[in-house]
């Protein structure tokens, strides 16, 4: 299928949606058993199944949906999120395409291992996603990448790109120009790596900051479902995840330097 068509599909989740409510429809023309049969069919491609597979020792947690052989499609969560972010979007797709969307170490209901034991860098985890690629036998396969997704996948595209048959970007970056102001305290940390400017960054793991990433212009908050920031902030209250937040942070700058090899991969 060409990158192309698949975008146009990813785009069309709406119209997913709509199909699959129609379902029963396209079926009533059907009778006892084969109408059963088909319904059921249907709805075991759409079933999200929580799984775990071990990768270097760690418990990797993932959700899995859609038919084995479909077109695959690889989502990577940002911060301070999950794979749960992607809870609504993957029964939506499912009809059509395998999704499969993990949890990085220290995100979601993957291992957290201590800092001592594994290094929470953006290569590792790129290694770490990379082990899970091969774990879970996707060959072939789209990425949607959302936030920290970015600095994962396009190491994998830009590394491998024969497996990789398109990028679906969300609020990803690629681009100095990219980093906006509010990472001016992230930069100041680069610059100088002391304990004071390490301890501004906490601002980004405080409660008001998660509503904030949700609600900001968002014209109706009725529409904001509270569940979700909680999730998210339940994790980064977990005791050690404010160290592991903080190392990545410092960690971002090393993305920077891969830039120019992300881009290249882009234009060719």
């Amino acid at each position: 299928m060409s990158k192309h068509r698949l975008l146009s599909r990813l785009g069309s989740a709406a119209a997913l949606g709509a199909f699959l409510f129609a379902a029963p429809l396209v079926t009533s023309h059907l009778t006892g058993s084969a109408r059963a049969e088909t319904a059921i069919a249907v709805n075991e491609n759409l079933r999200v199944r929580y799984k775990t597979v071990k990768i270097d020792g760690l418990e990797v947690f993932y959700r899995e949906a859609g038919p084995k052989d479909a077109p695959a499609l690889l989502l990577l969560h940002g911060f301070p999120s999950s794979s749960h972010m992607f809870r609504d979007l993957i029964p939506l797709l499912a009809d059509k395409y395998r999704v499969v969307a993990p949890d990085y170490p220290g995100f979601g209901s993957t291992t957290q291992p201590p800092r001592e034991q594994y290094k929470y860098t953006f290569e590792n985890l790129y290694k770490t996603t990379d082990g899970f690629i091969k774990a879970v036998g996707l060959t072939k396969f789209a990425i949607y990448v959302q936030d920290y997704g970015g600095p994962v996948g396009f190491r994998i595209a830009s590394r491998q790109p024969e497996k990789v048959t398109a990028i679906i970007v969300q609020n990803s970056n690629a681009y100095d120009v990219g980093l906006a102001p509010i990472w001016d305290p992230i930069r100041a940390y680069w610059a100088e790596d002391t304990k004071e400017r390490r301890d501004a960054l906490r601002e980004f793991l405080k409660e008001r900051t998660t509503v904030f990433q949700y609600s900001e212009g968002v014209a109706d908050k009725t529409l904001i479902n509270p569940d979700a920031w909680k999730h998210d902030q339940a994790i980064l209250d977990r005791a050690g995840n404010d160290e592991i937040q903080l190392d990545l942070f410092g960690d971002y700058r090393t993305n920077l330097a891969l830039y120019p090899e992300f881009q290249k991969y882009f234009r060719e």
